[in-house]
């Protein structure tokens, strides 16, 4: 298998998928959470096992395709409702082929008819806090990426993950996302918890909290008014500008005519 799994910080495994997003592995003293399962092109649940043994959940920050359909492996999985469409249009035939043809330009092989057919597993309500045992997570809901996107705390490590809601290039213009606005108040108010270590689903390398929170409060009104437009999105018929955090590589793409809307 082509994965890659790094233990960032203890009983913290953040894992690449062959693909190229990563998916992260919390272990603790009685139980295991798995958070975000990749494309799905090889199978992660077999992977996982070489890290744990432990009984496992699996939590999906959000429903699309590079995050969800990896879920095929998994007998079961936790989403918040408000991503149930995305789920199932990411999770669709079509985005299916569509990730196949990334994987044939890559020179990846797979077996098509198998990755086609395969089941995504229904979703269920996640909890608030799983106890692994010495180590937990808090889920929280914070719309932005998706209506239905998960971040997950875990207090023991002083640990964000933000799935896909913070990149340091972070994606705000599919038409499920929310207005530029209504995601910098959310993200906004997980500068709240007193984390010291992000990590986020397009990076392997954990990163401190001042790259997140510097990122959020760097995208005022001033600095998504002076975005340039970007080519993301355009295909969609999308009017994506790219706002740039200043003195940094990060940047956020959004969908400059949801910009008026709160």
């Amino acid at each position: 298998m082509s994965f890659r799994a790094n233990e960032v910080l203890p009983g913290v495994w953040h894992i690449a998928d062959p693909m190229g997003v990563c998916c992260t592995l919390l272990t603790g003293e009685r139980a295991a959470l798995l958070v975000d399962t990749g494309y799905g092109m090889e199978n992660l649940a077999a992977f996982v096992r070489t890290l744990t043994d432990k009984p496992l959940s699996v939590l999906l920050t959000h429903g699309h395709h590079d995050h969800a359909l990896g879920a095929m492996h998994f007998d079961r999985v936790w989403l918040f409702p408000e991503d149930a469409g995305v789920y199932a249009t990411y999770t669709n035939d079509h985005w299916r082929r569509h990730v196949l043809a990334g994987a044939r330009a890559n020179g990846r092989a797979a077996d098509e008819a198998a990755f086609l057919s395969a089941p995504v597993p229904a979703w269920e309500a996640p909890p608030a806090l799983v106890d692994l045992g010495g180590l937990s997570a808090r889920i929280l809901l914070c719309p932005g990426h998706t209506p239905g996107s998960a971040v997950v705390y875990v207090p023991e490590r002083a640990l964000l993950l933000t799935g896909d809601d913070w990149n340091p290039v972070t994606w705000l213009f599919f038409p499920e996302a929310l207005p530029v606005r209504a995601w910098r108040t959310n993200a906004a108010r997980l500068a709240e918890l007193p984390f010291a270590h992000v990590l986020c689903s397009h990076r392997e390398n954990l990163w401190p909290r001042a790259a997140f929170t510097d990122f959020v409060a760097g995208m005022t009104d001033e600095a998504l008014r002076a975005a340039a437009p970007a080519g993301e999105g355009a295909s969609m018929g999308i009017n994506t500008h790219r706002a740039v955090l200043k003195d940094t590589d990060q940047c956020l793409v959004f969908d400059r005519d949801k910009f008026g809307e709160e």
